[in-house]
Order: C-alpha cells, then sequence, then structure tokens
C-alpha cells in the first residue's frame, strides 16, 4: 500500500483547524505524517495552548515560516521535500473532510499509470448561501471523471481545473514534472495540471472524494481574489492565452441566475449581478496589472506580500 502524507499550509489557525487533524487521524487509509508550512510561529502557538495537538498525535511535522517566506508554490514545493511518502495530499486549513473515506477515495481516483493528480469534490458549507451553493455545484459536480489532453476542444480551461483545497498527487510524476512553480500569487494548482496534461498525463475528479469548503466573501473580498487570478493569468500566457477563462465565467453567471429563477429567488439576482461585477473588475485589473503603478497593485491584491518579495 502506498504511503500517504498530508501537507497543509496554515496562517492564524482556530478550532476548526484542530478538528480537521482530528478527522485525519481517523480515515481509513492511515495518513503516515501531517506536515504543517505554518506561516508566523506567534498563531500557532496561541492555537496548541489548552489543545495538546503535538502531543497527541506522533505523526505531525511543523514547520513555521514568515509571511514574507509565503509563497503559494514555493512554501508547498518545501512541504513536498519534508515528505518521502509515495502520494501526497495538499489541503488547506478550511477543508473539512466529509468522511473517513477521504484518502481512500483519492488514492482510488489516482489509480492508472498515467493519472499525476485526483482533486477532490467541495461542498457547501452550512452556512453558505444559495449563490454559493449553486457555484460549488457548478465547479464540483456529482459524476467523476479523468481529464487529459483529448478533453481541451470541448473543456477548454477547465481540462487543466484542479484545486489545492484538497488534492493528491503521485510522487514520482510530481518530481519528474518538476513540481509548482516556485513563484506563485495563485493558481499554482492550476499550472501544475496544465504541465501535467500536456505531458500526456491524465487529471482526476474524484466526486466520491469530499470535502467541506466555502465561502461567503465580501464584495471587496471577492475583487481582491480575482485581481490575483488575473494576475496569476498575466504571469503565465503559456496556459491562459490559449484557453481564455472568460467563457466560463460568463456560463457561471447565467447559469446561476437560471438557477435562482428556478427557485423563486428572482431576489437573488441582483446580488449575482453585483457579485459578478466586482469579480469581473477585480480580474480585469489584475490581468493588466503592468499598466498599474506598482503600490496600486499592492492595494488591489489580496496577498500583498507576494508584491514585495521580489521585483514585479
Amino acid at each position: 500500500m502506498e504511503t500517504v502524507d498530508v501537507i497543509i499550509p496554515v496562517y492564524k489557525p482556530d478550532r476548526g483547524f484542530v478538528k480537521l487533524v482530528e478527522k485525519l487521524e481517523t480515515q481509513t487509509v492511515p495518513v503516515n505524517r501531517i506536515i504543517i508550512m505554518n506561516t508566523e510561529q506567534k498563531y500557532f502557538d496561541r492555537l496548541l495552548y489548552g489543545t495538546a495537538l503535538e502531543s497527541k498525535y506522533h505523526n505531525i511535522t511543523v514547520k513555521h515560516l514568515s509571511k514574507r517566506e509565503f509563497d503559494h508554490g514555493r512554501t508547498r514545493n518545501h512541504g513536498v521535500k519534508l515528505s518521502q511518502a509515495d502520494v501526497f495530499l495538499m489541503m488547506t486549513q478550511d477543508a473539512m473532510p466529509a468522511d473517513d473515506y477521504l484518502v481512500e477515495r483519492l488514492l482510488a481516483g489516482l489509480r492508472g499509470e498515467k493519472i499525476a493528480a485526483a482533486y477532490a469534490r467541495q461542498l457547501p458549507g452550512p452556512e453558505s448561501g444559495e449563490i454559493e451553493r449553486y457555484t460549488r455545484s457548478f465547479n464540483y459536480p456529482e459524476e467523476s471523471r479523468v481529464k487529459t489532453k483529448a478533453d481541451l476542444p470541448e473543456l477548454g480551461i477547465k481540462t487543466f481545473f484542479c484545486s489545492n483545497v484538497c488534492a493528491a498527487y503521485k510522487r514520482d510524476i510530481f518530481n519528474a514534472l518538476g513540481g509548482f512553480v516556485n513563484r506563485a500569487i495563485f493558481n499554482e494548482d492550476m499550472l501544475y495540471a496544465a504541465k501535467a496534461v500536456e505531458a500526456d498525463y491524465g487529471i482526476a475528479y474524484a466526486a466520491e472524494a469530499q470535502v467541506y469548503h466555502s465561502h461567503n466573501y465580501t464584495l471587496r473580498q471577492q475583487f481582491h481574489r480575482n485581481f490575483d487570478l488575473g494576475v496569476s493569468q498575466a504571469d503565465h500566457p503559456e496556459v491562459f492565452a490559449a484557453y481564455p477563462s472568460e467563457s466560463e465565467g460568463m456560463r457561471l453567471v447565467k447559469n446561476t441566475i437560471d438557477d435562482l429563477k428556478t427557485k423563486g429567488m428572482q431576489n437573488k439576482i441582483p446580488n449575482v449581478i453585483l457579485q459578478s461585477g466586482f469579480k469581473y473588475a477585480g480580474y480585469l485589473c489584475g490581468k493588466n496589472y503592468r499598466l498599474l503603478p506598482k503600490r496600486l497593485a499592492v492595494a488591489m491584491s489580496s496577498n500583498q506580500e507576494y508584491w514585495r518579495q521580489g521585483n514585479r
């Protein structure tokens, strides 16, 4: 049986993170090690007070780094180097396994010589509104599938869709492909998936492997998040120029409105339009960030340390 490590970048963890660790410790396929890439030790120390997290579970490794050192790609690559497992599972601190079969079902999704990664279905949390619930179902449908280069004419950019909220990777293929990009403001998972697809590997969507993960972003947060999305696409035209994402975004907006009409929730449609406007404005600014003064770009970003790590 393959050994499996879980790698989790963490910043200001709360008690929900403790529950995540506890859930990982009860999986039907045992987790070998949980590697925590923690940003700013003081926040983690506050969490440990009264939880006995490290003393209770002896398979936890914590690596502390400063906020300035964190990068979506480099930090995860560092975590992989701390692992010797055959398969490693990337997660975020706000994802929660829906049951004890998450690791088992992700491993099942990786079956096959040419599968590079398998990512889980994300279910909306109980606090999610109707718009967020539909967005989750749009991006994470009920049916599993394996996406390859042959799917590019049909799926376009969604061929490369993969989410490090919860995704498992084969180490040998990951090493052969050079891992995640070392400098990434966003989309390190999709950039890796694109590289894998172009190298004739498949990306598996394992719908049976499920985590609860959703957000109720404010309009301001939507703008910042989509600004970073636009920056990542501007920085990697080798992936995103050939397969633009705008049409997929428009399809989500249209389908969300149709869904609300079907459910008699027309009063929520203005919220969809407003949210979409903020998303697109952030995305458009990010795509054209090179035309902006650096100080303005930093203010628009949700990852301001990224801009301070080097010249952009």
